[in-house]
């Protein structure tokens, strides 16, 4: 026998939730990114790859888990950033299987553009939730981040 869904709350769903805070912050930020022609998105991965430890260029799957991403995900993601030039695919000279995220000279430009209209977001988003929110949602967001889910 079914079960009848009418007793479903969408507005309860923790995924719901994340996923429309997710976009509406993301059309927030992608707003402020657009004079330099990167969305949110791709100004963290430029991020991410610019801050990796050592001055490294980051092995693809160490940037896809950084990234809390699945790597095919990523690798589809990283192909406008190829074309236009930002990034690059290098291989580790200490395992030659191994595919490196290198950031190119135009991307490291592009990243420095994008710097201080991504300041600029993070400002108007801290004043606009309050700055001791914002800072409770980005420490609550790394816990949900951090744990294990049962994958």
């Amino acid at each position: 026998m079914r079960q009848a869904v009418s007793n479903v709350d969408p507005s309860a769903c923790h995924c719901t939730g994340l996923k429309k805070a997710s976009r509406r912050v993301s059309l927030f930020y992608d707003r402020y990114l657009a004079p330099c022609g990167l969305t949110s998105g791709q100004f963290a991965i430029l991020a991410a790859i610019a801050s990796w430890p050592g001055g490294q260029s980051p092995p693809l799957g160490e940037l896809a888990r950084t990234l809390a991403m699945d790597r095919a995900a990523l690798t589809h993601t990283l192909k406008p950033l190829v074309r236009e030039g930002l990034i690059e695919f290098g291989r580790d000279a200490r395992d030659g299987r191994a595919r490196l995220v290198k950031l190119t000279h135009g991307g490291s430009q592009r990243l420095g553009e994008a710097r201080p209209l991504w300041i600029a977001a993070q400002g108007c988003f801290a004043k606009t939730f309050g700055e001791n929110q914002a800072i409770a949602l980005r420490a609550l967001l790394r816990v949900v981040t951090d744990t294990t889910l049962g994958d």
